[in-house]
């Protein structure tokens, strides 16, 4: 399985220092894109952190969590697609969890 194509994809929301599960992060940059698919309506968030793409997450807007979600990491490019919602925890900044189990300090 591969990211979405944002290409097919119009833009939703913009939000800078956007919250995550209701957290407040500053300088994470949420920009949500949508698109129709027959009667759902897909949905992407893809998040960066001071200016670096961190995570993209995906599913339909009428589903309570993500469905499938992917993280950069800086020295690799995305990682593989992952079910579910990602791991992510606030302390000094924004950190996520990869596929491989490691944390991704953003």
């Amino acid at each position: 399985m591969s990211l979405p194509d944002l290409t097919t994809y119009a833009p939703h929301r913009s939000t800078p220092d956007a919250d995550f599960e209701g957290t407040i992060v500053p300088g994470l940059r949420a920009d949500f894109y949508r698109r129709p698919e027959g009667d759902r309506i897909a949905s992407v968030g893809r998040y960066s952190y001071r200016g670096r793409p961190i995570l993209m997450a995906w599913g339909f807007v009428d589903e309570k969590h993500c469905r499938r979600h992917a993280v950069n990491e800086a020295d690799t490019g995305w990682s593989a697609v992952a079910d579910g919602c990602p791991d992510v925890r606030f302390d000094d900044g924004f950190s996520v969890r990869t596929p491989g189990g490691e944390w991704l300090r953003a």
